[in-house]
Formats: C-alpha cells, structure tokens, sequence
C-alpha cells in the first residue's frame, strides 16, 4: 500500500457524502482539499522554527500565519456543507484578504504581494462555474483598483524596506506567484484528464450498449431527420449507418406510413410526452440475392420516442429533439396477421354453417311435404275417390321429390368424401364430344321451358380423353345447369370445347345475372351462394360449384371463373387430355346414397354403404 494511497484514502474520508459516488465530482473536491490542507499544516509546522530564528513576530507576520489556518476551515466547510462554488467564493476572499493585508503594508500597488491578484481568478477558476471566475475576476480588480487610489492619495503607509530588499521581495513574489499558479495548472490539468478519461468511459459504455443491443436507438430532429443512429440498424436493415442519416431512415418508410411516423416525431418533440407508432421499414435484400426479381423486402417495426431531455439541449423548446427506441416486431405483426385470417376463416365457417341449415333445411323441407302430403292421398284413395291416372301422377309427384332428396343427400355426401380424400376416380377412355352431347340434351328440355338458347360449339374432331366419365358429366351437368338456372329469359348459355396443348378446355358462358366482385372470390367453397339466403329466386344447396371445383382438383385441373353482374358468367375447365390417378387412400366408413344402374333419365335410386 503507498503513501499516495494512503492519503487518497485518507482525503475520501473527509469528502462529503454527495461528492462520494461522482468519480469527477470526488476528483474536483479532493484537488480543493489537499493543498490547502498540506500547504497550512507545512506553514504551521515550520512557524515555531521561525519564532526561534526570529525572535518575537510583528503584528504583520501574526496575521500572515493566521491567515494559514483559513485554508484548513474552508476544507472543513466543504467536507461537511459539500458546496464546492461556496468554498471557492471564501478562497477568494480569504486569499484577496491576505494579499490586501500584505501590499497595504508593503508598498500599495507596487507591492511584491499586488502580483497574487492574478492568482485569485485562476484559482477560482477550478470551480468550473462561471459566476464564481467573474466574482473572483470582480474581486482582485476591485482590490488592484483600491490599492492604487490608497497609493493616489497617500493613505498607505511608506514601505520601511531598502531597495534591495525590495528587489528580493518582489522577486519572492513573482515566483511564489509562479509556482502557485503552475499547482492550479497542474490541477486543472489532472482534472481534465480525469474527465476526459471518465468521458471516454462513458462513451465506451454506452458505445458498448448500443453495439450489443438488438433494439435500435437513434435521435431525431422535429422534422425526422436523423442525427444519430446505433450500428444494430445495420443488422436490421442490413445498409450502414451513414446511409441513414438525415433523411435516409425516412426514405425507406413505407409510402403508407410516412404521415404516421412524422406525426409520431411531430407530436413527441412539440407535446412533450412519449410516442408508439408501428410502420414498415424497406430492408436490404442480401448480398447473394440481390439482382434477383425478389419483391420488396418489408418489415414491420415498432417505435418508441420521447423528447430529448432539455437540460442537455441548447435549442428551443419549439425545436426539441427526440430520442427513439425502434425494434423489429415482424413476427408478432404476421402471428396477429394470421390470428386475424384464421378468425375471418371461423367466421366464414359459421357463416357458411348458418347458409347450409338455412339452405338444406329448406332444400330438404319442400320435397318431404311433396311425400308426405302426395302419399296421405293415396293412402286415402277411397275417400277422395281417386282414378288410376290420378294415383300414377302422384306417385310420379313422389318419385320426383325422392330422387331431388337423394341428389341433394348425395351433393352432401360427395363433398364430404372429397374433402376427406375418398372420393373414388375410375379413368377410363372416353369421347367428350358425346358426354357433352348428352349432358346437354338432358338439360336441352329445361333450357327450353325457361326460353333460353342452349349452344354447343366444340370441333368434330375433338379427341378422346383418360379420365372418370361420370365425374366428368357431374361436372358438365352442374356447369351448364347452373348457367340455365341463374340466365333470365330471353338468354343464352354456350357450351364449347376445344383442345389446348395436352389439355381439354371446357368453357360455359351464360348471359345471366352475374356474380358480385365480393362473392366471386369465395365461389366453389362449399354451400356458399352469392346474395343472402333469404333474398335467393332460385333453388340450390350450393354444393354445385364446390363439387365441379373438387372434382376437378383431383383431375388435376383448373378452373377458373369471370363474371359481371348483370352481364353473365364464364366458367372455364381445363382437363388433362390423360389422366392417371394418384396412390388411393384408405377410404373411411362413410355412408354413401348412389343412384342403382339406370338409364340416362335417372328413374331409381338405392342405398348402399361402402366398405
């Protein structure tokens, strides 16, 4: 342990309890204290072998060494009050009071001790405070300025010494002087060393931090130009800090969100309270894919600002900076993003849920009244004295409402199989040119009866095809029956084919009423129809669409629908000309109505369940 050690250890001691946890404020007190202190127990020390040297003292000579005993009471002031301008302002005047003291004794102005006024504003000069410089500065001019008016006027009394003595005095003087002002400078220097070491310290910590931190800090003026920014933004937005400042950061703002994040600056420099705004920040794509036709690279980010503190700011309140704190908040943005799909999704379920009870409950109703109110007749034949052509009608009445229950019962069923992935496809080859033909000519009957025209164009030569043949007219028949249903009368409805590449292209377009922008992007999912339900004119379950869009999908088709209201739809299916179906899954037990073997009218129909 060395002696310096031992004295620092010994000055912390005495410092005051505010000064003892600011390494500069200690240093500042610890400079204050100890030549002083040293400096009067050293003159004190030596003072009783200067009574043996010189005998009795003058009046003179006991003022100067009481005057050593001022230096020890402003250090005791300062250890117990800690106020280090107030401790400087009683130095200077006890410094002031000592050279008055001497000069008035020894010659006035042009006394060896006038040369200490100089030392006064340098002394206080360590306060760092500039009310206590131009106090002390105040001090030895007003004391240099009464001396010389005491000299003007005669009112000192004359100096008792010989020129050279003078000489030796003035010499003493002068570099007593020197030497005084050479501690203050070493002083002040060690102080400026310990504040720029601790300054660089500080800035190495807070470098530290911004270096390490995933969030990125920046400071900002009114107007969003940014002064600074920590490197992290190089790790997020992966460009240098340089090409971010100023306007760069606002640059690549998204165009959308420029009037957010310049209010949220606006509003924290002017308002004086903290600011969030959440915006999209271009990234850098890159170094291995840029030059690619990659889109832009947006994230979104969060940001906190908060006007810089004023204390450390010299510009007016009306152009206060702002300090913002930004960080990536990608992730969260696109998990709310899906939460809010998934929620659109439920809500479409339920709404579709809602439609199908609707739909089916009346789909299903009109027929069974048509059964149970046909057969009570029948069942009631005597009374009612019906005739056999009246029983065959009726009987006829409630075949019609049993086949129109089972392909509704079967719609269902078959939706639910391909949404499991049981659907079963048989390919075989077959001519589409006549399966079209056919379809057409069993909806041929009711295109008529609603007055529209039902058109086929499709070549000649149309080639034969690989694939379900009676998935392929479920598809044709729920086309084109769609596109007689919603056609007005007076209408047309044309189906054509023709070959594209390795492709059959099937294309049903109508003159009906058309399908809204809002529902054509939901059309083929299951039991959705455009309008509400109860404003529908027309039949339907709305599983038609939803079975040609999944029985294509497993052709490995396409399809593809463009409509206008009130000036038709166009439906286009696009087959592969050879179709090979992929490995099978294991079917489950789902109860499944089939129409039995029939002819083309479809006049019976039996249950069975699959495996």
């Amino acid at each position: 342990m060395t002696v310096l050690s031992i004295i620092r250890d010994c000055l912390d001691a005495l410092l005051h309890p505010s000064a003892r946890y600011d390494e500069l404020t200690r240093a500042r007190h610890r400079v204050f204290m100890a030549p002083r202190l040293f400096g009067s127990l050293a003159a004190l020390a030596a003072f009783p072998v200067y009574l043996a040297m010189r005998g009795a003292p003058t009046p003179l000579e006991v003022a100067a060494f009481a005057w050593l005993i001022a230096p020890i009471l402003l250090s005791w002031f300062l250890s117990r009050t800690g106020r280090y301008e107030g401790a400087h302002v009683l130095s200077s005047l006890a410094l002031a009071g000592l050279i008055m003291t001497l000069a008035m004794t020894t010659g006035g102005i042009l006394s060896f001790a006038a040369i200490w006024l100089v030392v006064v504003p340098l002394e206080a000069a360590q306060s760092a405070s500039r009310r206590v410089v131009a106090f002390a500065s105040a001090l030895a001019l007003s004391c240099a300025a009464l001396l010389i008016v005491l000299g003007f006027f005669d009112l000192l009394p004359a100096p008792q010494t010989s020129p050279a003595l003078r000489g030796i005095l003035m010499a003493v003087g002068v570099g007593s002087a020197t030497l005084y002002a050479a501690g203050l400078a070493f002083g002040a220097e060690s102080l400026a060393r310990t504040s720029v070491s601790l300054l660089y310290l500080e800035e190495d910590r807070y470098r530290l931090l911004a270096r390490n931190m995933s969030d990125v800090i920046s400071r900002h003026r009114r107007d969003g130009a940014v002064q600074f920014i920590s490197p992290a933004v190089e790790t997020l937005l992966g460009v240098p800090v340089a090409r971010l400042l100023g306007h760069g950061l606002f640059d690549r703002v998204h165009v959308a969100d420029r009037p957010a994040y310049l209010t949220a600056l606006s509003d924290a420099a002017c308002g004086g309270e903290a600011r969030s705004v959440e915006f999209r920040l271009r990234r850098e794509a890159p170094r291995g894919e840029r030059g690619q036709h990659n889109p832009i690279d947006f994230i979104w980010v969060e940001m906190r600002c908060r006007p810089l503190d004023r204390a450390s700011q010299a510009a007016p309140v009306s152009a206060s900076e702002v300090v913002a704190v930004m960080r990536d908040v990608t992730d969260r943005k696109v998990g709310e993003q899906a939460l809010d799909l998934a929620r659109a999704a439920a809500e479409q379920a339920d709404t579709a849920k809602t439609r199908f009870l609707a739909t089916v409950s009346h789909e299903l109703r009109t027929p069974l009244n048509a059964i149970i109110g046909f057969s009570e007749m029948i069942t009631q034949e005597d009374a009612l004295m019906l005739d056999a052509a009246r029983r065959k009608e009726y009987a006829r009445l409630i075949n019609d409402s049993g086949q129109h229950l089972l392909s509704v019962v079967n719609g269902i069923l078959d939706v639910s199989k391909m949404e499991f992935g049981n659907f079963e496809i048989v390919p075989e080859p077959f001519a589409p040119r006549a399966a079209l033909i056919n379809c057409c000519n069993l909806l041929a009957l009711k295109a008529r009866e609603s007055g529209i025209d039902l058109v086929i164009s499709m070549p000649e030569d149309l080639p034969a095809m690989t694939g379900d043949l009676r998935a392929f007219k479920q598809v044709v028949l729920n086309l084109v029956s769609n596109a007689v249903k919603f056609t007005e009368r007076g209408g047309k409805v044309t189906v054509s084919a023709a070959v594209e590449g390795a492709r059959l292209v099937l294309r049903v377009t109508d003159t009906g009423v058309g399908i809204a922008a809002d529902d054509l992007k939901r059309i083929g999912d299951p039991f959705f129809q455009g309008g509400k339900t109860y404003q529908r004119r027309h039949e339907g379950t709305g599983l038609g669409l939803s079975i040609v869009k999944s029985l294509v999908r497993l052709h490995a088709g396409e399809m593809t629908v463009q409509s206008k209201v009130d000036e038709g739809t166009t439906v286009t299916v696009a087959l592969p000309l050879s179709f090979s179906p992929p490995a099978l899954k294991p079917s489950s037990n789902i109860a499944t109505l089939t129409p039995a073997p029939r002819s083309q009218t479809q006049d019976q129909a039996q249950v069975k369940k699959s495996a």
